[in-house]
């Protein structure tokens, strides 16, 4: 993603993951890691999506590492697709390498949004995120979990009125017996062409406000 961007390898749950580590260059007070998961394997989702790597410019603005990794069966990453179970254990592998004693934050895209809320989840009682960005979570197509109450107040979810790969209606009838509130971008669609830096704004803001 720029000159700062480390390229490696970590043993997960089916192998090898493999990772791509942004680091700011100017260390900030308050940094931590945020892991960002990307969406769908099978369509095409990468750690190198533009939802994603805008994601990581977020973080790594306010002093985050941000570390994006390759699903099991992407790029570099051992094993098979495992239809999102497999994949939150992925996440919750890297969390464990890499959020040391410091903040930890989660993030993800349409399928990674999901991955990121119910890894968020299994960690809540042992290692609390500090944040939670989700981007066009994929609620049409997955059971996200209900957020602990805590846990709502850290977390940002972002969707397009216009997205028609997980419509907007989907992720409202999964926040609304929460009151988990969402930030509707008018017009904006699934991959947020055109809204890129939009959303890393709402990303920033969020971030400061905690």
């Amino acid at each position: 993603m720029n000159g700062q961007t480390a390229f490696l390898s970590i043993p997960g749950p089916a192998g090898p993951l493999e990772l791509a580590i942004d680091r700011s260059a100017v260390a900030r007070d308050g940094g931590g890691v945020a892991v960002i998961a990307h969406p769908h394997p099978l369509f095409g989702g990468t750690f190198h999506n533009k939802v994603v790597q805008t994601l990581a410019r977020a973080f790594v603005q306010l002093g985050w590492q941000a570390v994006r990794f390759h699903f099991r069966g992407v790029g570099g990453s051992a094993g098979v697709h495992d239809h999102g179970v497999g994949e939150v254990d992925d996440l919750l592998a890297v969390a464990a390498a890499y959020s040391g004693g410091g903040p930890l934050a989660l993030a993800g895209f349409s399928f990674g949004g999901y991955v990121a809320a119910a890894a968020a989840v299994r960690l809540w009682a042992q290692r609390p995120a500090q944040a939670l960005v989700l981007v066009a979570p994929a609620a049409s197509r997955y059971a996200l979990p209900a957020l602990p109450e805590e846990l709502q107040a850290r977390t940002l979810v972002v969707h397009g009125e216009a997205d028609d790969t997980v419509p907007l209606a989907a992720v409202l009838d999964w926040a609304r017996p929460q009151g988990l509130p969402i930030t509707v971008v008018p017009g904006g669609e699934h991959f947020f062409h055109g809204r890129l830096p939009l959303l890393k704004s709402l990303t920033v803001r969020h971030l400061r406000s905690l």
